[in-house]
């Protein structure tokens, strides 16, 4: 597997803006409007192409438009296909590469990643009827839309084999090791949601932000596959969780499961489709993770109790 260079173009990207405040302040009755200087997060669309060199019947096609921030773009491309299921692991994955159509400008071309596949993973695709089947348009705000059923969604994904547990402190821990480490974006714009995955020992693997919430995750998905294509990490993440800073939906319960993980922690509620699936299929799912309390779903055995002094 090769990348042709790096995803991320200077971390986060932000957009200064004059905006206009309105406040009162002290005693004053009528509130006061005044211009400011505002950081805004920034929002492109990112067109993800999937070709097969290797099967001249199989040709390139478009795969999805997404709204998101630009950054870790080969690892939003990855993660999505990889929770399309159209890629099933990082040998599938034959290149990753930002567009070079001539047709294109210079910036342009980098909201346009190509990921070539594999041989095997080509042929098993056009089995299944080819990439125009896979077809879809994706927003900042929503998930796998167009997909022809939560059935076929929820059958691409198998029973969390993993055994790890987790201190109930540790997960209680996660959101603030986000917000600490993870989200420079967030305390700039106010305006990005974050993922990331952490061991059962508390140790912060890697952490994305993005205007979408699918799409930090995807962020973060894509980086496990690229990194164990490059041996540097084995799946599944049976020993880590994944974070996030917002609800919790189906999409997002079915992007953790992809990855094997046992356990996935949210600051905000889980949707009952989410916890539906998450029980089914063995996934620890907790809510509400804030002040020290939490909210679980589903699976709570996995979650080890503070031990009394």
């Amino acid at each position: 597997m090769s990348v042709a260079r790096s995803s991320v173009r200077g971390g986060v990207p932000t957009a200064g803006r004059l905006v206009w405040e309105l406040r009162r302040d002290g005693r004053e009755r009528a509130p006061r409007l005044s211009r400011r200087p505002d950081s805004l997060a920034v929002e492109e669309p990112l067109e993800i192409r999937v070709t097969a060199p290797t099967s001249p019947s199989l040709p390139a096609e478009k795969m999805t438009v997404t709204m998101r921030t630009p950054g870790s773009d080969f690892e939003l491309a990855v993660g999505w296909l990889f929770a399309e299921g159209v890629v099933e692991g990082p040998d599938d994955i034959a290149a990753v590469r930002y567009c070079t159509d001539e047709d294109l400008d210079e910036e342009q071309r980098y909201n346009v990643v190509t990921v070539d596949l594999t041989r095997a993973a080509a042929a098993r695709v056009e089995r299944a009827g080819g990439l125009s089947a896979r077809l879809t348009f994706t927003s900042s705000s929503c998930g796998v839309c167009g997909t022809a059923s939560i059935e076929a969604l929820s059958a691409r994904v198998g029973h969390v084999a993993s055994e790890t547990g987790f201190a109930l402190d540790e997960v209680l821990s996660w959101p603030s090791l986000l917000r600490e480490k993870g989200q420079t974006g967030f305390a700039a714009t106010g305006g990005l949601h974050a993922a990331a995955l952490v061991t059962a020992e508390g140790e912060l693997l890697v952490a994305r932000e993005d205007i979408g919430r699918h799409n930090a995750v995807d962020k973060v998905a894509g980086w496990a596959l690229l990194e164990a294509g490059a041996g540097r990490l084995t799946l599944p993440l049976a020993g880590a969780g994944l974070v996030v800073s917002g609800r919790t939906s189906f999409e997002i319960v079915q992007k953790a499961l992809c990855l094997g993980l046992p356990v996935l922690a949210a600051v905000s509620a889980a949707s009952s489709l989410a916890a539906r699936l998450a029980d089914e299929r063995g996934l620890t799912l907790v809510g509400f993770v804030r002040d020290g309390r939490c909210t679980v779903y589903s699976h709570p055995e996995r979650l080890r109790p503070a031990q009394n002094p």
